[in-house]
């Protein structure tokens, strides 16, 4: 069940994004999934943990249940490290485990640049754990790929001509 985020990854490629993938699962019971789609959508908060989150909040919403219990008793798996954005948001929402794939050295927000997930961080939820390295590999193959090709939504270079 839990290789699915990988999948979400896969279909995030497909479709020019970034290839994060995740799952939000509630004792055993995936209530949210997400992939990157920050291009497709033109945001750039769209990234495959606050597609999931949303999710999982509606699912609170039409089934009449406390979401902050939820929450906290909610695991995300997740391709790549979360960012600091998305790290911030599930500390606000006291996530209490996050399992990922690779590290994220440029924006990784659970210890690769900040440690947001447990710092201490007056106000700003519980610190949450984190495990990291499951199917790495895979992961930065998938990161690779992405990267290797032109993203057609990157601005374009503005380089300047010698005088």
């Amino acid at each position: 069940m839990f290789c699915l985020f990988y999948l979400q990854a896969k279909e995030a490629l497909e479709n020019g994004e970034v290839p994060v993938g995740c799952l939000m699962v509630y004792r055993n019971e995936i209530l949210g999934q997400g992939r990157n789609e920050v291009n497709e959508t033109k945001n750039a908060t769209r990234h495959a943990e606050m597609v999931a989150i949303d999710q999982v909040l509606k699912w609170c919403h039409e089934k009449g249940r406390d979401r902050k219990e939820v929450f906290e008793h909610t695991v995300l798996y997740v391709t790549v490290e979360p960012c600091i954005m998305c790290a911030a948001a599930l500390r606000l929402l006291n996530i209490p485990l996050v399992v990922y794939g690779c590290q994220n050295e440029r924006f990784g927000g659970c210890g690769s640049v900040l440690n947001i997930s447990q710092d201490d961080l007056q106000h700003t939820g519980t610190p949450f754990q984190c495990l990291g390295g499951y199917r790495a590999e895979e992961a930065v193959e998938l990161l690779k790929t992405f990267y290797k090709a032109e993203n057609p939504n990157a601005p374009k270079s503005k380089a300047r001509k010698k005088q």
